[in-house]
């Protein structure tokens, strides 16, 4: 595995923070290799002005803004909507280019998808489409909050109906909660009964997502066994 997807069930269902933790531990533990990280589609600001300011990309990376973003367009709504708007259309071709190139040369790629599973990524193609078609891994990130069990039982049918190498589910506290709120929006118990699917852990609230120590402790957490190649993870 020289690649993996951070997909959601939706927007803001904390794919960020959970990549910017992977790429925190890695920082840390594992510096004597090299990551890459590809945020294929971007529609408005956001995601790679994060990383941009979190992570010295050039240092810690070695990658320019395009490649980190090869595809960004303006308008905050879907890509293939954005991309209209400026008389342009997405272009996959180049998205994959650069990702090609980046698992050629580095030890792990990281690839934030954008929105969720079921988003669009063109007219005709979903993010779940482009997990099947370029053959990325994937991990599953769900905001906990009422209802949240009937959305990752849908996303892991579409996973499945794609032929997507689901590793896992990682819950993901986007607001404080309370143990007894995570136990009982987020049985992980039910989650895996229903959906054959392993939970990682949980990724907890962070008030302050800069803090690189906090999210590398927050990383930690998770089964990274399942998630990060061998032998790198501690």
């Amino acid at each position: 595995m020289t690649a993996l997807l951070i997909t959601g069930t939706d927007t803001d269902s904390g794919k960020t923070v959970l990549t910017a933790a992977l790429m925190a531990y890695w920082q840390r533990y594992c510096w004597a290799y090299r990551l890459g990280l590809c945020k294929p589609v971007q529609s408005g600001e956001g995601d790679r002005e994060f990383y941009s300011q979190l992570f010295d990309l050039d240092e810690f990376l070695g990658q320019t803004i395009e490649q980190l973003n090869p595809l960004w367009f303006k308008a905050p709504i879907a890509p293939p909507l954005a991309a209209a708007l400026e008389g342009k259309r997405v272009d996959l071709a180049k998205a994959w280019q650069v990702i090609s190139q980046l698992q050629a040369e580095r030890d792990w790629v990281l690839v934030e998808g954008a929105g969720g599973l079921g988003s669009p990524i063109t007219d005709e193609l979903t993010v779940a489409d482009i997990a099947c078609q370029w053959r990325l891994p994937a991990v599953l990130v769900v905001p906990i909050k009422l209802g949240c069990i009937s959305a990752i039982v849908a996303n892991v049918a579409l996973a499945e109906q794609k032929k997507i190498d689901l590793r896992g589910i990682v819950l993901s506290c986007t607001v404080p909660l309370t143990r007894q709120q995570i136990e009982q929006w987020a049985p992980i118990w039910m989650i895996e009964s229903l959906t054959r699917t392993p939970v990682l852990g949980v990724l907890p609230h962070l008030i302050q997502t800069k803090h690189l120590e906090d999210l590398a402790d927050a990383a930690a957490q998770l089964d990274l066994e399942r998630l990060m190649p061998k032998p790198f993870w501690a």
